[in-house]
């Protein structure tokens, strides 16, 4: 028998991990798609964009009146700032905004997920406890991601809807001109290596190059996400979402450089952001020699966030096993996940 026919509204619809969320919801029958971002989309046959302001509450009641469909909110957008402090208020603002117009149109409303991050552990501010769990205590304020998910708990109670909330680790996959975009940075990185005659080093601090760390796919994180969001069982759960393995970048790192068929030499500490910032005109030069999409450099870099990632001297993994207890038993390779990803990189001509 047929599922019944849902209605996702996926928010944040353009970045890595709504983008990879509405290719999925697109290739199951039973899900018609509507997505939310500042840009806007190209509508398809299974998939509809609306370009809305989530800042500004008149802008979002106005754009999301409409939709009396939805059954189930995907919440995945995320506004940066420069502090701790400073994203609290934005965040929650755009998830409230969004709950504020959604809940009161669509009454058949099921189930609200909640894209957040180690974050939620402390994993951000330095060496946290490992393997993090779904019930480890919080850590002191600002985090928005904790703030988030106790809104969605109050807003939720004696309602006919639940939420979940899914944790991954750095997540890997396609999209551009995102600020949170790991896979990126290192494929550019390599790839101006290359065009300079230069060994692949890694640039994190001193002790990252040997520190554990785990990775989670968008692909697999798509799925876990919409597996919590439909299993009854997952109703007012957060999960851990991971790859299911740990590596070193000491170990990884040759694999990265010998795919860009680099060699690699000892790790020196630097910043990306810092010795990216003249390196425009090579990119342009990468594009046309090499017949690239013409993305501009800002679309493709990431640094910021590379940096922070290469930065992390400390075990930084969680525990995935409630996943597991509860039902979803995907895993993947990190290795072939960072090896398929730059393949789909090159095939969509984002790098040489």
């Amino acid at each position: 028998m047929k599922n019944a026919q849902k209605t996702a509204l996926v928010v944040g619809a353009n970045g890595v991990i709504g983008g990879n969320l509405v290719t999925h919801l697109a290739t199951l029958e039973d899900w018609k798609i509507i997505g939310l971002s500042r840009r806007g989309g190209i509508s398809t046959d299974s998939t509809s964009y609306i370009a809305v302001d989530l800042l500004d509450p008149k802008d979002t009641q106005e754009k999301l009146a409409p939709l009396t469909e939805i059954t189930h909110i995907f919440y995945a957008a995320y506004q940066d700032r420069p502090s701790w402090a400073e994203l609290v208020a934005p965040n929650l603002a755009m998830l409230t905004n969004v709950v504020d117009a959604i809940e009161p149109v669509a009454l058949g409303l099921q189930h609200i997920s909640l894209m957040q991050g180690y974050k939620v552990y402390g994993a951000h501010l330095g060496p946290f406890k490992t393997p993090a769990r779904e019930n480890d205590p919080d850590h002191m304020p600002p985090e928005f991601n904790i703030d988030q998910q106790a809104f969605l708990e109050h807003r939720q109670t004696g309602k006919g809807w639940s939420w979940s909330a899914l944790r991954p680790s750095v997540v890997i996959g396609f999209g551009l001109g995102n600020p949170m975009n790991l896979a990126i940075a290192i494929a550019v990185y390599a790839s101006m290596s290359k065009a300079l005659n230069l060994p692949l080093r890694f640039p994190g601090k001193p002790g990252a190059y040997d520190s554990l760390i785990e990775m989670t796919d968008a692909g697999l994180l798509a799925r876990a996400t919409v597996w919590a969001a439909t299993d009854e069982a997952c109703a007012n759960q957060a999960f851990n979402i991971t790859n299911g393995d740990l590596f070193r970048w000491s170990e990884m790192w040759p694999k990265i450089a010998n795919y860009f068929d680099l060699e690699v030499a000892p790790p020196l500490p630097m910043s990306l952001a810092t010795i990216k910032d003249d390196k425009e005109a090579l990119w342009n030069r990468l594009v046309t020699e090499h017949g690239l999409a013409p993305n501009s450099y800002q679309a493709v870099s990431s640094w910021g966030f590379g940096d922070a990632v290469f930065s992390w001297n400390y075990d930084f993994f969680a525990d995935g096993s409630k996943a597991r207890r509860f039902g979803f038993h995907e895993h993947i390779s990190t290795e072939a996940m960072f090896m398929s990803v730059f393949d789909d990189f090159r095939a969509r001509k984002i790098i040489p």
